[in-house]
């Protein structure tokens, strides 16, 4: 890496450099080859789009049409770092677009010919009869209009002829767009196009992933078998293809991706793909489509070895939950969205409680996995009795490798589990295992509604995501057990005093511009003339591995809900739900909402400080006497681990016995973890093969007992942490590899 391109850990912010203001992308068609070989994705994308009716001027003036002439994109004007494709000279007159864009490599960018196919067309017919002073004179771009604006009900049609344009020649006289790379964008041009409204609106870019590319992850499974999966943030999607990365640029997108035959391709869609074969070669190929129209953040791709764990016979002893539905009926839904096959609108999906599952594993975890496959259908079932119709039709569950950085990670379609949360035993799992997997997998399922259905206008507001699915994990999970009232109550008192502590350290051990849940303040949601913005410290590698969006957020949903009432919470969220549902939202927008249900509110948001919670303040004030009356109410009915659960989280000065001791890896990862972190604090010699063994096969919690280790000096400990490093880096995520060896080399 070059010296100018090392991230500044302490002040880089991501940037967003595509012009959405001036042009959107309202299709993606992809054409891809996975090559194992060389650890490249290389292949196409025809970009659709759509010129924006309103821009502004270097005047500032909002002008239409093509006589916005001279409007541009202020990002033209900047010094490219990267080189040019060397086939003109800048020409600062040209309109350009700017696509967000790293670690691929652009052979061409050339204008899609789509004559042949408006030609045949029906909708050639209906453009000639109609009249388009923007559009006169240019009947590519009133043919692509027209198809970008075809009714939902007519998205087979639809994307048949994007399929058959994205197929047809580039220009006729053989020319390319000219084009150049800086770190962090690709900008395309055509020579004497002055307004986006004259540029192409069918653009393919050829181009070839790199092996280090941030989006992209070339890693071995725990089969030891190579596979690939879209690493998504910190940068998202911009490393796999050029795209528009800013949130407000809703897309639909479809796939064709090649890959070995022995490979399963898993990606977001609609439907499961039915591979074909590809020729003569030993490929098959995989085809994948949305209707829906979502950022280009949530595409997710994973092609691997893997195998779809076997459904056992089904057992009728433990039936999924009886509870009532009735609150979840479709009762004529208004859609505020863009037009697109909506499930909210469909009275099939609202019958649908629990939708078409898969679970896919390397061969070594495939019995341990069949615990998630058990445990789906009813977090499945308990979702839908919390907030109604699921919003996309199916779902896949991959058990990723083991440098996977996080627990779990939600996509359209798709959830990517770490190997952590399965039960680590080989007998039967235990409650503690089903606990901290069913927790997760409802916390990931959560998502579909906050993090993609409905999600955040700016992404420094992860809190809408990430606190809000931290809170509805309780909530659903509690469904799933099929708990009593005064059973959930427990649990949610324990879990919040759990994630209290572990606030409270966070914020005891971080740097306090990371603790803030909205760091723009007033200006969010705020972007340029272009439509270009930053997404604050997203590039900072220690922010990845913090809490503080989770659990800030958490503790405010957890203070309303005891303010209004946890039933009357819930009815609240389904009506948000239904009203915001594929939309994008601030966070003003979910609290002024509830602020007008329930005006009482205002003084206790008062109370609770609110705006201080956005920055430095804690929301809630649990204490000891409290953790000692949870302890006086579950001891007579839980089991003995779960007793060790609450001691070894909840007392962190346990003095190590002589005697010897260890911890049996039957206990869950958050167990694991706390014990190994009182085994680094003490010293306890004897328990360091199970301080090696979590940082091997639980990376995903690894990364702040490496610091632990460094901290107390101590040489042995120090030794450890080095040698555990060297055995798992080549297979860590980036980002958590940069924070380890910060610390330990």
């Amino acid at each position: 890496m070059d010296p100018d391109e090392r991230l500044n850990p302490e002040t880089d912010d991501l940037p967003l450099r595509a012009n959405t203001n001036h042009m959107l992308v309202r299709h993606y068609v992809l054409d891809l080859t996975v090559h194992f070989d060389r650890r490249v994705v290389s292949g196409s994308i025809v970009l659709f789009l759509e010129a924006c009716a309103g821009i502004k001027t270097t005047a500032g003036d909002e002008v239409e049409s093509e006589e916005a002439g001279e409007s541009r994109d202020g990002l033209t004007s900047q010094t490219a770092t990267d080189k040019d494709n060397n086939q003109s000279s800048h020409n600062t007159s040209d309109f350009t677009l700017v696509l967000d864009c790293c670690d691929i490599d652009v052979t061409k960018v050339e204008e899609v010919d789509i004559s042949s196919v408006s030609a045949t067309s029906a909708l050639h017919s209906e453009i000639a009869s109609e009249r388009s002073a923007v559009l006169a004179g240019n009947p590519q771009a009133a043919f692509i209009q027209k198809l970008i604006s075809m009714p939902a009900s007519q998205w087979k049609r639809q994307h048949q002829l994007f399929s058959l344009c994205s197929r047809a020649p580039g220009a006729r006289d053989g020319s390319s767009l000219h084009f150049q790379r800086d770190r962090w964008s690709l900008q395309v041009r055509k020579k004497g196009i002055a307004s986006p409204q004259g540029f192409p609106r069918a653009v393919r870019i050829c181009y070839e992933t790199r092996p280090s590319g941030g989006s992209v992850r070339w890693t071995e499974d725990q089969d030891k078998r190579v596979c690939v999966y879209t690493a998504g943030s910190p940068i998202n999607n911009r490393a796999l293809f050029p795209c528009q990365e800013p949130p407000v640029a809703m897309s639909t997108w479809q796939a064709t991706v090649r890959a070995p035959s022995e490979c399963v391709v898993l990606m977001s869609g609609e439907e499961p793909a039915v591979p074909i074969e590809d020729g003569d070669t030993h490929f098959l190929i995989w085809n994948y489509y949305v209707t829906m129209a979502m950022p280009a953040s949530t595409f997710t791709l994973a092609v691997g070895h893997w195998h779809q764990v076997a459904a056992e016979i089904p057992s009728t002893d433990e039936p999924l939950s009886a509870a009532d539905h009735s609150g979840t009926a479709c009762d004529g839904i208004y859609c505020s969205h863009g037009d697109y096959p909506c499930r909210f609108t469909m009275r099939s999906a609202w019958t649908q409680r629990v939708i078409p599952h898969r679970v896919f594993s390397p061969v070594c975890l495939l019995e341990k996995a069949q615990t998630v496959l058990k445990l789906l259908p009813q977090c499945l079932d308990a979702a839908y009795t919390v907030l109604g119709v699921h919003p996309f039709p199916r779902l896949d569950v991959v058990i990723v490798p083991a440098g996977f950085s996080s627990l779990g990670m939600a996509s359209p379609h798709i959830i990517f589990l770490s190997q952590s949360v399965l039960p680590a035993g080989r007998l039967s799992p235990d409650e503690n295992s089903l606990s901290l997997c069913g927790s997760r997998i409802c916390h990931e399922i959560a998502h579909s509604w906050f993090g993609l259905v409905i999600g955040a206008r700016d992404w420094t507001e992860e809190w809408i995501s990430e606190g809000f699915a931290t809170c509805l994990e309780d909530i659903i999970w509690a469904h799933a057990q099929q708990l009593s009232s005064e059973e959930t109550i427990q649990q949610f008192d324990l879990k919040a005093l759990l994630r209290w502590r572990r606030l409270s350290d966070e914020l005891q051990n971080s740097k306090e511009e990371l603790q803030i849940l909205r760091p723009n303040t007033e200006r969010t949601g705020e972007v340029s003339d272009s439509g270009s913005s930053t997404v604050k410290h997203a590039l900072n590698p220690e922010k990845s591995f913090m809490q503080v969006h989770y659990l800030k957020g958490y503790f405010l949903l957890r203070f309303l809900a005891s303010q209004v009432g946890e039933q009357q919470f819930i009815e609240f969220f389904r009506l948000f739900v239904k009203k915001y549902h594929g939309q994008l939202i601030l966070s003003q927008n979910f609290l002024f909402d509830l602020l007008l249900l329930q005006k009482q509110l205002l003084k206790s948001l008062f109370r609770f400080e609110l705006f201080f919670f956005f920055s430095y303040d804690l929301p809630l004030r649990y204490n000891w006497e409290l953790f000692a009356v949870i302890l006086c109410l579950l001891i007579h009915r839980t089991h003995f681990y779960r007793l060790i659960q609450m001691i070894v989280f909840s007392f962190s000065e346990i003095k190590i016995c002589c005697s010897p001791l260890t911890m049996s890896f039957s206990f869950g990862v958050q167990v694991r973890h706390r014990w190994c972190e009182l085994v680094v604090k003490h010293a306890y010699v004897q328990a360091y093969g199970d301080v090696e063994h979590f940082l091997v096969h639980d990376q995903a919690m690894g990364v702040y007992l490496y610091g632990e280790l460094m901290v107390q000096e101590d040489q042995k400990q120090q030794a450890l942490a080095r040698r555990c490093l060297l055995s798992v880096q080549e297979e860590m995520d980036q980002s958590a590899r940069r924070v380890v060896e910060e610390m330990v080399l």
